[in-house]
């Protein structure tokens, strides 16, 4: 593959979302007391995970990147649709061992936030429903960590409810704040999102500062709850 087209192919796998999440969950599990090597498993199945993500969200989204971002390897056809889901492809058959690895419980849990959050985004991103994907595949990263374990040999005590509701609620908050620079062309489009709503409501200045305490006391809470009450 060209060189070109190997960054191309990076930069539409959002890779600061990709890097950001996946280091938020290896420290997640370092916090948890989890070893080195599953600290590592956590990181990378979940990097690998975000990047599938990121490539069926630009693909998903190719018409219309092409009208209003140019600089988005799909939308200005600098990278070929096919060579992206032939990467999805190859991701998908390295992130399915991966999550295996975990031990079934997390495994399911993992795959099936994958899923919610690939076919969520399709679906309902357009829509007041927008969040759903978000909160769903969010509330379910706290069992992936508190049932994974080397080779399977994670706890069988599922999470509080206290920390899936948390992490439900800081996957609203990253969900607007992520929608919030793309918000004039979802309304040039006819999009009806959750973030456009609110944002026409209260303006996106104060939908910013709104979002940005949310999303900062959810992770201050999930911190207190993480030292307090514990993950399981």
């Amino acid at each position: 593959m060209p060189t070109s087209s190997t960054l191309a192919l990076l930069r539409a796998a959002h890779p600061r979302q990709a890097l950001a999440t996946a280091a938020a969950l290896a420290a997640a599990a370092t916090v948890a007391g989890r070893p080195l090597r599953e600290v590592a498993l956590v990181g990378g199945t979940v990097l690998v995970g975000q990047a599938v993500l990121g490539w069926a969200d630009d693909l998903a989204d190719r018409p219309r990147d092409a009208r209003h971002r140019p600089e988005k390897p799909l939308g200005n056809e600098s990278l070929d649709p096919g060579t992206a889901w032939f990467a999805i492809a190859c991701a998908v058959l390295l992130v399915v061992p991966l999550a295996v690895a975990h031990g079934r419980v997390a495994a399911t849990a993992y795959l099936s936030l994958l899923a919610v959050s690939a076919i969520g985004d399709r679906l309902l991103h357009a829509t007041v429903l927008s969040f759903v994907p978000w909160v769903v595949s969010f509330g379910l990263y706290p069992v992936f960590l508190a049932h994974g374990g080397w080779n399977g040999a994670g706890t069988s005590t599922p999470p509080t409810p206290l920390m899936v509701g948390l992490a439900a609620a800081l996957g609203l908050g990253v969900h607007v704040l992520l929608a919030l620079p793309g918000l004039v062309h979802d309304h040039e489009e006819g999009e009806r999102s959750l973030p456009l709503l609110l944002a026409l409501r209260t303006g996106t200045p104060r939908m910013l500062v709104i979002a940005s305490v949310w999303t900062a006391a959810a992770v201050v809470a999930i911190l207190i709850a993480g030292r307090t009450v514990g993950l399981t």
